[in-house]
């Protein structure tokens, strides 16, 4: 991966931290099935860094999903915080657990079997800021 920059996140509570050499080009949207029900949304926005240049400072729990990957989450608090396959030397950091998450740039997706039609495109819906 080419323009690798140090970047940090953490879950909700903060019980979870992670370092991580990650490329923001290289983010994604996954749409399958088992991400949507992972995080709760209709789709996992998802970095691939590899597994020896992520640190976490608190562990968080890893659930196996499927009989291929498992998924990380905050012991504490629950926050998603990542997926990888079992075995793998990459793993996947959710984009929203990034503390400055502004940087990343889709550049592919993958699941789109399962994309959620009426979610693809918000450009033109309406919306309200938080403090509002």
């Amino acid at each position: 991966m080419a323009g690798k920059v140090e970047m940090t996140g953490g879950c909700q509570c903060g019980a979870v931290r992670y370092t991580a050499h990650v490329d923001p080009q290289s983010a994604y949207p996954c749409h399958c099935r088992m991400c949507q029900r992972a995080t709760g949304g209709v789709y996992a926005a998802l970095v691939q860094v590899l597994a020896k240049e992520c640190a976490f400072d608190g562990e968080p729990t890893w659930y196996a999903s499927s009989a291929i990957a498992e998924r990380g989450f905050c012991p504490a608090c629950g926050s998603p915080i990542g997926f990888r396959y079992t075995g793998s030397a990459k793993l996947d950091l959710t984009l929203g657990t990034f503390d400055d998450p502004s940087a990343f740039r889709p550049q592919s997706q993958f699941g789109c079997e399962s994309a959620i039609e009426g979610w693809k495109e918000l450009t033109d819906v309406e919306g309200t800021r938080s403090e509002d």
